[in-house]
């Protein structure tokens, strides 16, 4: 009788461990050392003063726009794209391209403006983008995007800012 308890007890947990990399949302820990790397951190509240309900979804708990919702999907101006978070500069315009995804996509980052971390949730496996100064969650990048190359950075423009010039 013991065994069988033990056993199920077991096979419990280990089953948990592995289904838990899969579910999407990250442990207090994570979080908390997540946080720790980044230049700018703010407390839950702080993030909900400066931003809005839709851009704390997205950037704060790695929510996604509907495809189409952002102008900055047509916004095809000289300028740079910021954080909407901390107003880093992240890509150029000069990188943007029309993807066709309803979501503004560029070829290339800024050097050394954002950062990336593999996202497990919804059963799939991608590389989500997150800007490297406040780790707002930004969106995803491909490997399916144009010449030089060859990566589709598909942001959410909700997560961004554009500064003309």
């Amino acid at each position: 009788m013991k065994k069988r308890h033990f056993l199920w007890a077991g096979t419990a947990t280990v089953g948990t461990a592995l289904l838990s990399h899969y579910l999407p949302g990250k442990s207090k820990g994570e979080i908390a050392t997540a946080a720790a790397r980044f230049e700018i951190t703010k407390t839950e509240q702080e993030w909900r003063k400066i931003l809005t309900a839709d851009q704390f979804q997205v950037l704060r708990q790695h929510g996604t726009e509907r495809p189409g919702s952002s102008p900055l999907d047509k916004e095809y101006g000289k300028g740079l794209f910021a954080c909407a978070g901390c107003n880093l500069p992240l890509f150029s315009s000069k990188t943007k391209f029309n993807s066709g995804t309803g979501w503004p996509s560029f070829y290339a980052p800024i050097d050394g403006a954002v950062g990336t971390t593999i996202d497990t949730s919804f059963y799939m496996t991608r590389v989500e983008v997150h800007c490297r100064r406040c780790g707002g969650h930004l969106g995803h990048v491909f490997d399916d995007g144009p010449k030089p190359t060859g990566k589709r950075y598909c942001i959410n423009g909700i997560a961004l800012k554009f500064i003309p010039g």
